[in-house]
């Protein structure tokens, strides 16, 4: 509800306001379409012998749904989703180094020393 209102907001001129039963009918209104969208895309799906929904199938079902024209401005925010998400990604796997407390020369040695510890034990296991 409250995005639904911060959306309304957004979206109305400061002067209008929006009534308590409008702004109900669009929640009532948004909570349809996704169901709608969401069975589409389980459909979808299901027809391809997936578990999970990805953004394909949500795709595919606004297409199927005839709501072609939203299309291009639902690709912008997938990429946009994707650019974020591989961002995520980078800083978790660089927070890494920065989060051991040790420097670079040091993992490198733990590195460099567990591996010979390895081999070690595989020789050991060959003879």
């Amino acid at each position: 509800m409250t995005t639904v209102q911060k959306l309304i907001n957004e979206m109305m001129p400061d002067d209008i306001a929006c009534a308590k039963d409008t702004r109900d009918l669009l929640i009532d209104c948004c909570v349809e379409f996704i169901h709608l969208l969401a069975s589409e895309a389980n459909d979808i799906c299901e027809k391809e012998t997936k578990k999970t929904i990805a953004a394909e199938h949500v795709i595919t079902a606004l297409k199927a749904l005839g709501f072609d024209a939203y299309l291009p401005e639902v690709e912008v925010v997938l990429q946009d989703h994707k650019t974020q998400q591989r961002v995520k990604d980078k800083d978790k796997k660089s927070g890494r180094l920065e989060n051991s407390g040790r420097s670079e020369e040091e993992l490198l040695s733990e590195q460099l020393r567990l591996l010979a510890e390895a081999k070690e034990r595989f020789r050991t296991q060959q003879q």
